[in-house]
């Protein structure tokens, strides 16, 4: 049987659209028809469910409707508001009487698959696909195509490519439905230079000191490699502003921009043409202080030290109100809010000018004294709350003091515990109504644990060497199973163990600090104790002999409390020390005698002031002084033996034996005759050993982790003798030049680093012996220059420069801390909290050192630094 099509319902469709068009061209959108919404279908759909659409349209079947009419529009600009569809259409299927139905046809937007970008480095590519947000999933539009694009541009141009390019192109995945893949090519080209920068209108000011007041806008110049040529817009337009600072510096407070263009020369170079108008030269006039009653006018005009006539400096009366480059400034903003008025507010206001005379007057809301209410930290997921209070200055019920927090960054950088970069004090519910304000101190933990795993070869074999440091141990939770995370931590002391071994020698030591002794007052308390063990090798044959030996077994103990004066940057310290030196047949020369004992029982006094800013691991300011007095007691002047003749006869002993040379046979038995007398000399050692060393950071240019540090050092020591009967012990000496790593001996000896000469190639020859057997004073000066590359918790890096001189002298008399052995050189430090420190240098000597073998300059030397910081 056939079906027939009926055309009535198409009749009836084109009617009502022919009767809504006539209508239209005479009635307004009011005028629409009230219809009764029998049914809605949504059609075009690929990924979406057609109910969910429904919902969000807001249309019920059984409602009013108008036609046309506001609710149709609404529903059309809340669907394209979801920026999911690139086509929406609403047309009418069918009227029934009142009712009518309504179909909704969408085509939905491709989604993105996948995104590969050209042009860049691999690592790069997450970073753009984070800061575009391009991510699977996404609608492809037009818009984000062009944003995206316009965003790297931008990106690029900023960072000086201002030939850079970036092509977007998609295609249809055929993997995927209604997806389509994304292809980002990227070339950047090279960063343009600048040739040329020419200044228009200066005439007060020559271009050449204009182009040095812009910091990193710089045109090519032959010879400068520490500041380069690039354009880099957001630099640029911060030089802008160093212009008209510089302006303010000298008098023309007038001074602007007018205009400033770029020229492009070729396609890597061009010219920036910047005209300026100077306007006139001012002066201060009078300064007066308004609403001030904590200090008066005469204590304020000293903080801002300009006095009327000055020259017109804007730029110093902005940081003699308020210094934002320096946290500590001394201005008027830090006077106030170091005496509790953290709600005062400076501002400087010009009253009048007369001629070429500004006059000004500070208008100064003290407001209400502040008091800290609530004191929290945060962020230490490690370190127990208690060892973070107790070295903060900060306190509940205190006045507020914007100096008290900064110390307390201080201290808290010090520890070693956290970044000290992203230490944050974070000022919160302040009421400027009551005067209270509350202070959280925001932490990263920072791995405090070091493991020091090496292996070498040296010393005639292999040295190995395994060393563990917990610098936040907790030894109150050693038996506790649940604390080992992987080792009890979180009270702040210290303990470590080492052990160095090779087949020549071995080394045994263990420390432990404790910093808060009791935990009421910062008294710290030290206990170390060690063991060497060094084997007779013969470099001829590479044989060990172990029957000849020199063993040292040793232990100390110390406390360490800060002062109060002469201000609360000083430790005072104190500690006693004993060690046990224990020769067997260990005849090779080093020492005085190679049969039998000797005993050392020291007293150390030291006196510190630590004062660093800026971090532990990279100080940008502050110095650092230590100077210690080691000493035993002096046991001759209780003896009656006649130290004079036992060393006279020793000397004698040894001239005989030189006489007669190392083939005869007497020679062993005076050798052991000598012994036994240098034995007897040395039974109780006596001696007094000082030492000062002194570290000075000043940052140069730059701030934070852009800063150019100088760091200054001096030092000094000296072994001294109570006694010159007994005369200068053959321990505690001083070793100059190299790194200083090779001090496994343990014999109280110093090392002491000086770059560009080889290990301990600084020490004097001893006429007597014709051996190196330490020095009796030694003196060092350094400057270094230092520049971070990254300040980051997982690696801290900066490179150095550094010039060095220092000397050893074989007793006082030859000291001349003007004769020195000069180095220079170029190094790298690289800080990882699992490692410590590690770096290289490559230093140049200058000078011949005191070997005898060098008949000119020393030469080239390249050093690797191991766990300690110069």
């Amino acid at each position: 049987m056939k079906r027939f099509i009926s055309l009535e319902p198409l009749f009836t469709l084109l009617l009502l659209f022919i009767t809504i068009f006539t209508t239209a061209q005479d009635t307004s959108y009011e005028d629409g028809k009230k219809y009764i919404l029998g049914g809605l279908e949504v059609t075009g759909l690929q990924s979406y469910n057609e109910q969910t659409v429904k919902t969000y349209t807001g249309l019920r079947v059984g409602q009013p409707i108008t036609i046309p009419g506001d609710q149709i529009s609404e529903v059309i600009k809340k669907l394209w508001g979801l920026e999911l569809f690139s086509d929406i259409n609403i047309l009418i299927t069918d009227i029934q009487g009142d009712n009518i139905f309504l179909e909704l046809n969408i085509l939905e937007r491709p989604t993105l698959s996948t995104v590969t970008v050209y042009g860049v480095k691999p690592r790069k590519v997450e970073d753009i696909l984070k800061d575009t947000d391009l991510k699977k999933g996404k609608k492809i539009t037009q818009s984000l195509i062009a944003n995206t694009k316009n965003y790297l541009q931008n990106k690029y141009k900023k960072q000086g490519y201002l030939n850079s390019q970036v092509n977007i192109a998609t295609a249809k995945d055929t993997v995927g439905d209604n997806s389509q893949t994304m292809v980002i090519n990227i070339k950047k080209g090279d960063k343009v230079k600048i040739r040329d920068i020419v200044f228009e209108g200066n005439e007060q000011i020559k271009a050449k000191k204009l182009r040095k007041a812009m910091k990193k806008t710089k045109q090519k110049k032959l010879g400068r490699f520490w500041k380069k040529s690039k354009y880099i817009l957001d630099d640029y337009e911060n030089d802008l502003d160093l212009l008209i600072d510089k302006y303010a510096e000298n008098g023309f407070r007038d001074a602007r921009v007018l205009s400033d263009s770029i020229i492009k020369v070729d396609e890597n170079n061009i010219d920036i043409k910047i005209k300026v108008e100077e306007g006139n030269k001012y002066y201060f006039g009078d300064i007066d202080f308004v609403g001030n009653s904590v200090y008066t006018d005469r204590e304020l005009s000293a903080v801002m030290g300009i006095k009327k006539g000055d020259t017109y400096n804007g730029v110093l009366l902005r940081e003699r109100i308020a210094d934002d480059s320096k946290p500590d400034a001394f201005d008027i903003t830090n006077l106030y809010q170091n005496n509790g008025y953290l709600f005062s507010s400076i501002n400087p206001v010009e009253v009048s000018a007369e001629n070429d005379t500004i006059n000004f007057e500070i208008r100064i809301i003290e407001g209400k004294e502040t008091f800290l209410d609530h004191i929290t930290v945060s962020g230490n997921d490690r370190t127990n709350d208690h060892v973070i209070f107790r070295e903060l200055r900060t306190r509940p019920g205190q006045k507020y003091n914007k100096g008290d927090i900064i110390r307390s960054i201080r201290e808290l950088g010090q520890l070693g515990f956290f970044d000290a970069e992203q230490i944050k004090p974070e000022v919160g519910n302040a009421n400027p109504n009551e005067g209270t304000v509350d202070i959280n101190y925001s932490l990263v933990e920072a791995g405090s644990s070091q493991i020091q795993l090496q292996g070498g070869y040296g010393g005639g074999g292999f040295i190995g060497t395994l060393g563990l440091s917990f610098s936040n141990f907790s030894i109150k939770n050693l038996f506790k199973g649940e604390a080992y995370k992987p080792v009890p931590m979180g009270d702040g002391q210290t303990f470590s163990i080492n052990l160095q071994a090779s087949r020549t020698f071995r080394v045994y030591s263990l420390n432990f600090s404790e910093p808060w002794l009791g935990g009421v007052k910062p008294v710290r308390f030290n206990l170390s104790m060690s063991r060497t063990q060094q084997f007779s090798f013969d470099f001829r044959t590479r044989d060990i002999d172990k029957s000849r030996q020199f063993s040292i077994t040793g232990v100390s103990l110390g406390l360490a409390k800060r002062v109060l004066w002469p201000d609360d940057y000083f430790t005072v310290s104190h500690s006693l020390g004993y060690q046990l030196y224990d020769f067997k047949n260990y005849n090779i020369g080093l020492f005085s005698f190679g049969n039998g004992k000797s005993n050392s029982f020291t007293y150390t006094f030291g006196l510190t002031r630590n004062a660093l800013g800026g971090g532990r691991i990279f100080p940008r300011s502050g110095s650092n002084f230590t100077i210690t007095a080691k000493m035993t007691p002096p046991y001759s002047l209780f003896s009656n033996k006649d130290f004079k003749a036992i060393r006279n006869e020793s000397s004698a002993l040894l001239e005989e034996i030189r006489d007669l040379g190392q083939d005869d046979p007497r020679v062993t038995i005076l050798n052991s005759q000598r012994e036994k007398l240098e034995e007897e000399r040395f039974k109780w050692l006596e001696y007094y050993k000082i030492n000062f060393k002194g570290d000075w950071y000043t940052t140069l240019a730059g701030r934070e982790d852009h800063a150019l540090v100088l760091r200054t050092n001096a030092e000094f020591g000296f072994l001294g003798s109570y006694n010159t009967d007994v005369g200068n012990v053959p321990f505690e000496r001083f070793f100059v030049g190299g790194t200083g790593l090779n001090n496994f001996t343990l014999d109280g000896r110093d090392i002491v680093q000086l770059r560009g000469y080889d290990e301990q190639t600084l020490t004097p020859i001893d006429p007597l012996t014709g051996r190196q057997e330490g020095a009796l004073v030694y003196n060092k000066f350094s400057l270094e220059l230092r520049y971070p590359l990254t300040l980051k918790p997982s690696a801290s890096i900066y490179g150095l420069a550094f010039l060095e001189g220092g000397n050893a002298f074989n007793n006082f008399q030859d000291f001349n801390p003007f004769q020195i052995k000069r180095s220079a050189g170029v190094g790298l430090r690289i800080f990882m909290p699992a490692f410590g420190l590690l770096g290289i240098d490559l230093g140049y000597g200058f000078d011949p050192d005191n070997t005898g073998q060098d008949t000119g300059a020393h030469g080239w030397e390249t050093h690797f630094i191991i766990g300690q910081q110069f």
